[in-house]
């Protein structure tokens, strides 16, 4: 029963009164012992055993309050110093040292008291390792929020992922049009083995982590890593209940029910920042980007073209023009209609792609009309790229059912500075007279401006 607000007056109030009534007591429980009445139903020996309860009483009070009452102060004050780092935290990472000795209190005792401390520095590891969770996805998102980029993306979160869990190798897979893509790996010797696994699909399906885990008693074939894993974690990558991908993720050593929370937090986060990537991706692509070939469509072709010509002036190196269409294109569409001729035009860029050096650029300039702009290619080198396409062209057969088609292109070729013009409208034009010429020669043949 509580008399105050105070436990150690109340329990000084108990105790003084517990003193009282054992000095008023004591004489009576004498005589029962035996003891003459003479020596005890005195007034002194009444006074000295009366003095003698409140004195053991308040002894005991401040024997109390010096063992008991000084671990609850130090725990106050623990307690008091951590509301302390929270109010003046500026930021979250100012409390990530809550699990030193500074915050800690010392567990002396196997009773109440050591059962106390105990709970109190359990409690504060929780709350370091849940401030430390949060920083860790606070930074983590804040590193994402600012890249659009879909490649540096991905290597930013496996980077930081990784880092993260002390893991050693990891790897963003995309889904795109029913196939999938490793956007970025790390520690992983051959990234396109992982799409050729058919159990991606039910992996990718799934909501949930897989988490597979090897003790020892069982192994993996480890031809797509330089290292034995104990523990590959895959996670979907979801964004509104859409999914966009796997997140793979394999480490040296069994990662902690912590670390796995954590890393459910970052995948959240990440969702969010690939869905924004994979938009800005797909609008950058739409905005320089033919939609039927995939090739670079004319507006942002001839800014290239632009840009390249002003680096071949620059630095005094040749650039290289081809202008091609396909010969009698409108008797394709006019004999099998404009689905088979959609297919012949998408099979001429794969062709062209293939045809093609690294770093030259293909542009849908118009219909069935095309331009393939060939950094540093002199005369000769355009004649061998030119004569190559079409060759490649003339030898191709796009099937549709039963029908079998073959077409043939008239390419016009120009080089500068050897064919020296003024800029790159009249490189153009001239590759384009060539490519008329070709075509009152008789077609299927390249002819140079």
């Amino acid at each position: 029963m509580r008399l105050t607000k105070k436990v150690f007056l109340d329990l000084a109030i108990y105790m003084s009164s517990f003193g009282l009534l054992i000095g008023i007591v004591f004489p009576f429980f004498m005589l029962v012992m035996g003891i003459p009445s003479a020596y005890v139903m005195t007034t002194p020996f009444f006074l000295s055993c009366i003095v003698a309860g409140v004195v053991v009483g308040t002894i005991n009070i401040l024997l109390a309050k010096t063992v008991v009452g000084k671990r609850i102060g130090l725990l106050s004050k623990k307690m008091q110093f951590i509301v302390g780092k929270l109010n003046d935290a500026k930021s979250l990472s100012d409390l990530e040292d809550c699990d030193s000795q500074e915050c800690q209190l010392p567990v002396d005792s196997t009773d109440e008291l050591g059962e106390s401390a105990q709970a109190y520095n359990t409690l504060l590891q929780a709350l370091s390792n849940s401030i430390a969770s949060e920083s860790a996805v606070r930074s983590f998102n804040n590193l994402l929020s600012s890249q659009l980029e879909l490649e540096i993306l991905a290597k930013n979160a496996v980077d930081r992922i990784l880092h993260y869990l002390d893991a050693d190798a990891g790897a963003v897979i995309i889904e795109r049009g029913g196939e999938f893509e490793v956007v970025y790996s790390f520690g992983i010797k051959d990234p396109s083995g992982i799409v050729a696994n058919g159990n991606l699909w039910k992996l990718f399906e799934s909501s949930a982590m897989q988490r597979n885990v090897f003790d020892g008693k069982l192994s993996i074939d480890c031809t797509l890593l330089s290292f034995q894993p104990d523990e590959v974690l895959t996670l979907p990558i979801v964004y509104k209940d859409v999914p966009l991908g796997l997140l793979v993720i394999a480490s040296r050593r069994i990662l902690s029910s912590r670390s796995l929370q954590t890393l459910e937090m970052f995948n959240q986060c990440f969702s969010l920042a690939l869905n924004n990537a994979i938009t800005y991706d797909q609008l950058q692509k739409l905005a320089a980007n033919d939609p039927l070939t995939g090739l670079y469509n004319r507006r942002f072709g001839m800014t290239r073209l632009t840009e390249e010509f002003s680096r071949s002036v620059r630095t005094h190196l040749p650039l290289g023009l081809l202008i091609f269409d396909i010969d009698h294109f409108k008797r394709v569409n006019d004999t099998y209609g404009h689905t088979v001729g959609d297919k012949v035009l998408v099979n001429l860029a794969k062709i062209t792609a293939m045809a093609a050096r690294k770093g030259d650029l293909t542009i849908r300039y118009g219909g069935e009309e095309f331009i393939v702009i060939l950094p540093g290619a002199d005369k000769k080198d355009c004649a061998y790229i030119a004569e190559r396409l079409r060759h490649m062209v003339e030898e191709s057969i796009v099937q549709m059912g039963d029908i079998q088609i073959r077409v043939t292109i008239s390419v016009g070729a120009a080089s500068y500075p050897e064919y020296n013009v003024e800029n790159e409208h009249a490189l153009i034009k001239s590759a384009d007279k060539a490519l008329y010429m070709a075509k009152d020669q008789g077609r299927n043949m390249v002819v140079f401006a």
